[in-house]
């Protein structure tokens, strides 16, 4: 079972890649919770099971063009670990389709028996 450092950084590894789905299909739990800082007209702030986080992740990569990602991490504590992340997007859809912009959020997750089964995003949207 992998500890909460393997588990950190293949997360960070696979998210360099945009491999958005081979972490999920990984590391996730089946009861997954996933918390955004706020909810979106396509989207609620809190997301459970594993395959509304698969069609979470889908929305995301079906609605943005991802130029690049960088993670930082992880920061262990206990049973938790936190990632940062650096974005450079452009949106395909809605109110901000075709524009590009940055965005840095962190990711608080938490593990139980080699799993992640919490997460939560930090960021701001102002």
């Amino acid at each position: 079972m992998p500890d909460i450092m393997e588990i950190g950084k293949a997360i960070v590894s696979l998210c360099d890649q945009q491999e958005y789905m081979e972490a999920i299909e990984r590391f996730y739990a089946d009861d997954i919770v996933s918390v955004e800082a706020s909810a979106g007209p396509d989207m609620p702030a809190r997301t459970e099971g594993i395959e509304a986080i698969k069609g979470k992740t889908r929305w995301w990569v079906e609605n943005h063009t991802v130029h690049s990602t960088e993670a930082k991490g992880p920061y262990p504590h206990g049973d938790r670990f936190i990632l940062f992340f650096k974005l450079d997007v452009t949106a395909k859809a809605g109110p901000m389709s075709g524009q590009r912009f940055q965005m840095e959020e962190a990711a608080l997750y938490t593990v139980k028996n080699g799993k992640i089964v919490h997460e939560e995003f930090f960021y701001s949207m102002g």
